[in-house]
């Protein structure tokens, strides 16, 4: 379906600041939609002199007339006269229609979309008084409501100019409404919204009271009054009581002049929600303090084997218990990174830069200098991706330096490159420019205890492939530059993300 943007740049003339006041409207208009009962139409004209249906919203609190999407429909010449009127006339037009599925007439209000000091649209409320809800109190107020937001419309006073308040974290229509004066005194109240006023403890009966009477925080809508704009605001009623409202400022314009006529006040009960949050957080924070306590253990573990490697005597010993230690250390660097983020997903990069400098740390030296580098980002990762991952490129990048830069070489550099596939799969390429795959390489055929790692957690645990190649002259990297084709290795990993 269109948007409104796509549909007034092919068919209108609307500069930019119209459209920002019309995609405003329709933040709000579902609304007006709820107070009025009815569907709304948002029709611009044309260069061709038509009126066009950018935009549509049906009333959850009413039965639609339409069961198809109209947007992109141009106005026939019934709804045209009437939208013609209200647009030529700068005011509200009132008349009927015919519609397909309905026997009886339609009725159909056009509102004059004013901004700053010309009309851009029309907006449309479309009845059928068959369908239409019984007229009680509610309604009545509900319909009144609706009126004087549609005057605010055609004057150029809704949507409000500004920053105002976001309308999609608000409280609906349907969660409670308060009707207010000028002084912030309840004209009426909603059945809604009385049930919210009681679960708080407010007994009381809520009209020709103040907010402030009723023990309600009136600081958003005096804040409201004062601005000239909606006011979102959540409080603590008591411990246990959590209330949202937006306080929405009904105006009046008289010559230059614009003033607050009262106001309208969304308010709901969101207790449960904040006390559902509340244990989240809880929760979060449990995780958190677990892989902060898991991390330090491994710490220790790591230190109690370096203390171990001490005594001992054999080179081959020293050798892999010293790997252990750095695989320790890399589960460990996940932990720690999980223990500062909430959730259980991470940033894999926030990961990889630590890595590489503890295999800097543990691999660097004077006869072999290596440089390390990282570039791109993998997106954030789930935890039981992120571990294995981690200790599969610990092991590539110690591989790399051991056969790609021998002791005595004059050394290089090696590039991690973290990146998505056209599948949205999450790819991992370790390069080097050291001396190269010899030509018997296989690795399904390797059984030293590293690249054995790799093989196995790349395929079972995380189900990826894995797959070793010379490296080529367009491997090369700002950070790595490779003198000729096969001078060097390049390991291509490609691992499914679940949930992408």
């Amino acid at each position: 379906m269109p948007t409104l943007v796509e549909i007034a740049h092919e068919n209108c003339n609307l500069d930019e600041g119209s459209l920002e006041h019309l995609n405003s409207l329709l933040s709000e208009w579902g609304m007006l939609a709820d107070f009025c009962f009815a569907d709304m139409l948002l029709y611009l004209p044309t260069t061709s002199s038509q009126f066009i249906v950018a935009a549509q919203v049906r009333a959850a609190t009413g039965q639609t007339l339409y069961d198809t999407d109209l947007v992109g429909v141009v106005a026939d010449p019934f709804e045209r006269q009437i939208i013609d009127e209200a647009y030529k006339k700068q005011k509200v037009s009132i008349g009927e229609i015919k519609v397909e599925t309905i026997s009886e007439p339609v009725n159909l209000m056009a509102i004059p979309v004013r901004y700053e000091d010309r009309i851009i649209a029309v907006l449309t409320r479309e009845w059928s008084q068959r369908s239409g809800r019984k007229p009680g109190q509610l309604e009545r107020t509900y319909l009144a409501i609706f009126e004087v937001f549609a005057k605010m419309i055609s004057t150029g006073l809704f949507p409000f100019a500004g920053r105002g308040a976001d309308a999609t974290v608000a409280p609906r229509v349907g969660d409670g409404v308060v009707v207010l004066d000028a002084d912030t005194r309840v004209r009426y109240a909603s059945p809604n919204a009385v049930s919210a006023m009681h679960r708080v403890g407010i007994s009381a009966n809520a009209v020709g009271q103040t907010l402030a009477e009723l023990g309600i925080a009136e600081t958003a809508a005096r804040h409201a009054f004062e601005r000239f704009e909606p006011v979102v605001e959540e409080f603590e009623q008591t411990v246990d009581v959590t209330l949202l409202t937006r306080t929405i400022p009904t105006l009046k314009r008289t010559g230059q002049r614009v003033s607050v006529t009262g106001g309208v006040v969304l308010l709901r009960d969101v207790s449960e929600l904040r006390r559902r949050d509340r244990l989240l957080l809880t929760k979060d924070a449990t995780i958190r303090e677990i892989h902060h306590r898991v991390k330090n253990n491994l710490q220790t573990i790591s230190s109690l084997l370096r203390l171990q490697v001490r005594r001992l005597k054999s080179e081959e010993a020293i050798s892999a218990i010293t790997e252990s230690v750095r695989r320790i250390r890399t589960i460990a660097l996940v932990h720690e990174t999980l223990s500062r983020e909430a959730g259980e997903d991470i940033s894999f990069i926030e990961i990889v830069r630590p890595l590489l400098r503890l295999v800097e740390e543990g691999l660097q030296s004077a006869d072999r200098p290596v440089k390390f580098n990282v570039f791109g980002d993998g997106g954030r990762l789930p935890a039981t991706i992120a571990t294995p991952l981690s200790v599969v490129i610990l092991e590539l990048l110690q591989n790399a330096v051991d056969h790609g830069f021998p002791e005595g070489s004059k050394g290089g550099s090696v590039v991690v490159s973290l990146g998505r596939t056209a599948e949205n799969q999450l790819a991992v390429k370790v390069i080097d420019n050291g001396r190269g795959l010899k030509p018997d390489f296989d690795m399904t055929k390797v059984t030293g205890l590293g690249l054995s790692i790799v093989r196995t957690l790349v395929t079972t645990e995380l189900a990826g492939t894995i797959q070793y190649r010379a490296a080529r002259v367009e491997d090369s990297t700002k950070e790595l530059k490779i003198a000729a084709d096969g001078e060097g290795t390049v390991v291509d990993l490609v691992i499914p993300v679940s949930g992408d």
